[in-house]
């Protein structure tokens, strides 16, 4: 494939992911990059645009769960012709779902630190034991990346801290997170997964769970009602940095 000057390094210091799949959807919609075209590689892009390769890792993991780009063991990325794909574009639809998510976190933050804190005393060891092979699964999951293991990993965290509200031993905590869950998968699921994909990976993130696995292995309430606070408030914060979200 011929070197088009389409590259510019990135200077911005946050949401590059983000940045990139824009820069590299413009050129596929500009026509300088083609249906069947195949990418250059992630050290090529990464020197290209002046960024770390887990960004342009990310950044194609975007456009594959959009339909730009398909991924072929052994051989490479391609673009996909027009009608497979969904736009990479912003639109008062994106922002919408976007604010949504953004406010269930925000009321999951104050719910599930409470569903933590009575676990913490509540939990038994059956529980606990399933918390810790829940989390072993998020750590394995979080090592294949979001182009290898986005669902899974989403779903699995999900799960995780479904268990944590059960072990409240209070059915109105879980009917509540039952609510937040379910609005979730039933309306926002592919702007969930969107999100996750570009910034919740990494030890970064897979350390705030593991503060609140911890919290509960002890038995701490006080601990594991912040942890899990800060987990979600978190979660929250990185989303409503992301502008270009979608």
């Amino acid at each position: 494939m011929q070197d088009f000057e389409i590259y510019g390094r990135i200077d911005r210091p946050r949401r590059l992911p983000d940045e990139v799949a824009v820069a590299l959807t413009k050129a596929i919609e500009g026509g300088q990059l083609q249906p069947g075209d195949r990418l250059p590689t992630e050290a090529v892009l990464s020197k290209k645009f002046g960024v770390a390769r887990t960004v342009i890792r990310e950044a194609i993991s975007l456009l594959k769960y959009d339909g730009v780009v398909d991924s072929r063991r052994g051989v490479g990325t391609f673009i996909t012709e027009t009608t497979n794909r969904s736009a990479f574009r912003i639109s008062p639809g994106c922002f919408e779902k976007r604010k949504q998510i953004i406010k269930l976190l925000q009321l999951r933050a104050e719910v599930q630190a409470g569903a933590s804190a009575l676990a913490a005393g509540t939990r038994t060891a059956e529980q606990m034991q399933a918390l810790e092979e829940l989390f072993a699964e998020i750590e394995r999951l979080d090592a294949l990346g979001p182009d290898g293991a986005l669902e899974q990993r989403v779903d699995t965290e999900l799960e995780f801290y479904r268990r944590i509200t059960e072990a409240s031993d209070n059915e109105y905590y879980v009917e509540v997170i039952g609510m937040i869950e379910g609005n979730i998968q039933s309306n926002l699921r592919s702007a969930f997964l969107k999100n996750a994909a570009a910034s919740e990976f990494g030890p970064s993130i897979l350390d705030e769970h593991r503060a609140v696995r911890d919290a509960l292995a002890i038995q701490d309430a006080s601990l594991a009602r912040s942890a899990t606070r800060l987990r979600f408030e978190r979660a929250a914060e990185r989303l409503a940095a992301r502008e270009d979200f979608l």
